[in-house]
């Protein structure tokens, strides 16, 4: 599935320089759906265009980045088949050359040292809100005054002037302008010299070679500050595309009670990599009339003109209409092996048939499950150990005359040599036929003989599935 890493194909329009995404999480969580959808928009556009789809942790806020959700976010990715060209970049690491780029654009002029104390900013800030107006140090002035000796400093952005304007044009929200007057003087290092995430996201983004930022558009207000640092340094600005949020199917925004979980829980739920991939690419990109697009259909026809404007709403009945086409598609020894992992995962017994028994079953069993938990269950009937365990129903279903047809079945069963389910449905047609009663009077005692009342498809590949001796035994153990 993987497309070859190459950087030839397509190229950023404004420097002929092959395109590079990248998805950029933060490790103080799960990768939730939103986050997915995002890594999958950059993976596709990327593989689409032969360029790179690259991955930065930033881990910058040191108190809530753990390991655990590193890992998460690794496995989330890998788990959906969108593992990026190389190892991840992890931001932190590169906080001396956040520093570097900051004080190189000191010495430029694009910023400066702020020596104002934490009393005298807040005055500062709350004056320039009354007037409605950004703030601004008077320490960008060159001329202001002399540093007080070894006094503590953040290095900030010298802010466009007021009568400049920001202008970025978006792919999918369209040219989005903000005025110079409303971008403040913002901290690009702290007095601790560490560096914010507006200047990290900045230097990492040019350093990696990133042509393209598609992300949530809860940073769109990110784009102009972050684009007037870029004008600062002199860097090309990358193409922005900014996706609307994913809201519950109240249209609410997404949280915990819509079911926005980590991604890994999704596997657990019993859905499909290629089946969330596709049910992610349709929260939120279209084409024409088509409904279920495949992986390999949408690294042919992705484009960020398909992106959508408004917010798309989490649906799990369509999540898991698509996760059952894609069982349907799916190859039949693969969903065995899921569907032991499954079993496993969730603490259930071994799946005890082998797979020589297990395959055949899943051409006929796997068209009536929606995820690996209902496949489970298609499968109980097959899985289940003599002795059956019967319930009330089961039990009131094989009366005495039930029982003594069932007897007189059972040779006409034995007798049948080619045991599959055309040859077997025949035998139970002429049984009932010489019996002189419709098929209604047979299937449910036999049901509840073969099954015990389980989920089970037609008898007679129930019994086709069960085999001739499994069969004959089931029967055996209600005379």
């Amino acid at each position: 599935m993987h497309a070859p890493t190459e950087t030839t194909g397509h190229t950023h329009e404004a420097t002929g320089s092959a395109i590079v995404t990248r998805f950029a999480p933060s490790p103080t969580g799960y990768l939730h759906i939103g986050g997915a959808r995002t890594a999958l928009f950059n993976w596709l556009f990327a593989r689409k265009a032969g360029g790179k789809y690259l991955l930065r942790i930033e881990d910058t806020d040191r108190e809530r980045s753990t390991e655990a959700a590193v890992n998460a976010i690794l496995n989330g990715l890998a788990w959906l088949g969108l593992e990026a060209d190389g190892p991840p970049l992890f931001q932190f690491a590169r906080a001396a050359r956040h520093r570097e780029a900051a004080e190189s654009l000191v010495e430029r002029g694009g910023a400066f040292r702020c020596y104002l104390t934490p009393e005298e900013e807040t005055a500062l800030k709350d004056a320039a809100r009354a007037e409605g107006k950004a703030f601004r140090s008077p320490w960008r002035n060159p001329d202001y005054g002399t540093p007080p000796p070894a006094a503590r400093y953040v290095v900030r952005l010298r802010a466009p002037g007021d009568n400049e304007r920001i202008e970025v044009a978006d792919k999918v929200q369209g040219v989005v302008t903000t005025a110079g007057r409303e971008i403040d003087d913002f901290i690009l290092l702290r007095s601790d010299l560490t560096p914010t995430y507006m200047l990290a996201v900045v230097v990492d983004d040019q350093d990696m070679g990133v042509t393209h930022v598609i992300r949530g558009d809860d940073h769109l207000t990110n784009a102009a500050r972050q684009t007037a640092l870029i004008r600062a340094f002199g860097w090309r600005v990358p193409t922005y595309a900014h996706i609307p949020l994913i809201h519950g199917d109240d249209g609410k925004k997404l949280s915990k009670r819509h079911g926005a979980l980590g991604v890994e829980e999704y596997r657990d739920m019993g859905y499909l990599p290629e089946a969330m991939r596709a049910y992610l690419l349709r929260l939120g990109w279209s084409k024409g009339d088509l409904d279920i697009v495949s992986t390999e259909q949408a690294l042919e026809l992705f484009d960020l003109e398909g992106l959508g404007r408004s917010p798309s709403r989490l649906d799990f009945a369509k999540m898991d209409s698509v996760n059952a086409h894609f069982i349907r598609l799916a190859d039949d020894q693969r969903l065995v092996s899921l569907m032991r992992e499954h079993a496993a995962r969730r603490g259930l017994p071994d799946l005890r048939l082998d797979d020589a028994a297990l395959v055949p079953a899943m051409a006929f069993l796997k068209e009536r499950a929606k995820t690996l938990p209902e496949l489970l269950t298609q499968f109980s009937f097959l899985l289940a150990e003599r002795p059956l365990t019967r319930d009330e129903k089961t039990i009131k279903a094989l009366s005495e005359e039930v029982v003594a047809r069932l007897a007189r079945l059972r040779p006409v069963l034995a007798a049948v040599e080619t045991w599959e389910h055309v040859t077997i449905k025949t035998a139970l047609d002429d049984f009932a036929a010489h019996e002189g009663v419709g098929f209604g009077k047979i299937g449910p005692g036999l049901r509840a003989a073969l099954t015990g009342g389980l989920p089970a498809p037609d008898l007679a590949i129930a019994l086709q599935l069960l085999g001739k001796t499994e069969s004959l035994l089931r029967l055996d153990d209600v005379m």
